[in-house]
């Protein structure tokens, strides 16, 4: 793994940190302030830095626990330009347990002045994992 690949995967990593200390200033200092994308939440596209915060914030306020994780991170590195895709889990404490779940992520990174920062994120759910799957024939 390239030392370019080894930072991005610690920004992702940091993410994710940051979001389950609630620190959303935190997790937003990764994008760049026109950033676009998607949501597994909504259907509209998000435009900014004001729209992810949204975004984020819609998750934390399901209920007082909630844990984001990230699962094999692969970065594939273009110069000035990455590309990180993911799987990704969020488990939510609720009055009737806890809920968890699934998706696949990926953001798009530019490096500007020696700095990475996302400029477009998509994250979708998905309702099997894939060891989930029935890979038998027919």
């Amino acid at each position: 793994m390239t030392i370019a690949e080894q930072q991005l995967v610690k920004i992702e990593t940091d993410i994710a940190a940051a979001f389950n200390r609630r620190d959303l200033k935190g997790v937003l200092a990764f994008f760049e302030e026109e950033t676009m994308g998607f949501s597994s939440t909504k259907h509209e596209r998000l435009r900014g830095l004001e729209d992810m915060r949204k975004t984020f914030n819609y998750y934390l306020q399901q209920s007082e626990k909630v844990e984001f994780a990230l699962d094999e991170i692969k970065v594939q590195h273009f110069g000035a330009a990455a590309v990180s895709t993911f799987y990704w889990s969020v488990t939510v404490g609720t009055s009737t347990g806890e809920h968890e779940i699934h998706g696949r992520g990926s953001h798009v990174f530019v490096e500007k002045n020696g700095t990475w920062k996302i400029v477009h994120e998509h994250f979708s759910r998905s309702h099997r994992r894939p060891e989930l799957w029935d890979t038998s024939p027919g």
